[in-house]
């Protein structure tokens, strides 16, 4: 699916992504300065434990959706713990986030990350069901908003500033370049390892389904807000 249509649209400001980094970067400042103690028990506290993701198997469907732990879900999401893990994140959050946020319009984009975060982090906690090392960080929800881009815009360049030198030079770069190079980071942090929390390939696989899955569903409304 490609969609580029013209618009006569006035500018607005985008303002979840933004949002989001600013969000992700003040829980890690805050997480950095804690004593190391405390910081576990933040970690466990708010991060998403597959072994109390659906613990009760004889209780109902509805009972354990409602338990509390699956707010973690979405805690999870804003915690990192290692700069290399915090710096991929957000970088490439910015570079797919920013136009997919001016596709989508940034309430659109903010649910998008939100829900596609949640999804990939519970698939993550399924796939691991009993381990008690919490799940955490935005790369699911990150493969989501890459999901969307790239259905979107399948042959899309995106621009970039790259320092070359002493000079600043802009370049534009194929999208399936940026997320191979996405790919290989996340390899390199999963070898790496975090120093503490689980690193997850299905919530990264999930993510990014749900984020093609998404731009198929909303495909028409975004044609029209294009448009107006």
């Amino acid at each position: 699916m490609f969609i580029h249509v013209e618009t006569r649209r006035r500018k607005q400001w985008q303002w979840a992504t933004l949002l989001l980094v600013v969000v992700c970067v003040v829980t890690f400042v805050g997480l950095a300065l804690t004593p190391a103690p405390q910081r576990v028990s933040l970690l466990l506290e708010w991060g998403t434990i597959p072994a109390n993701i659906f613990h009760h198997q004889h209780e109902s469907l509805l009972r354990q959706l409602r338990d509390p732990a699956l707010l973690r879900l979405f805690t999870a999401l804003f915690i990192h713990v290692a700069w290399l893990h915090l710096l991929s994140n957000l970088l490439f959050l910015v570079i797919f986030g920013l136009p997919a946020e001016r596709a989508l319009g940034s309430l659109r984009f903010l649910l998008l990350f939100l829900i596609g975060g949640v999804v990939a982090n519970l698939m993550g906690a399924l796939s691991l069901a009993g381990v008690g090392r919490p799940i955490i960080g935005c790369s699911g929800a990150v493969s989501a908003v890459v999901g969307t881009y790239v259905a979107l815009f399948p042959r899309a360049r995106l621009g970039l500033v790259l320092p070359l030198g002493l000079y600043m030079q802009f370049v534009r770069v194929p999208a399936f370049l940026l997320i191979g190079i996405w790919v290989l980071l996340q390899l390199l942090f999963s070898y790496a390892g975090p120093s503490y929390g689980a690193v997850v390939w299905w919530t990264h696989i999930a993510g990014f389904l749900f984020g093609v899955a998404f731009a198929l569903v909303s495909r028409n409304s975004i044609a029209r807000r294009l448009r107006g």
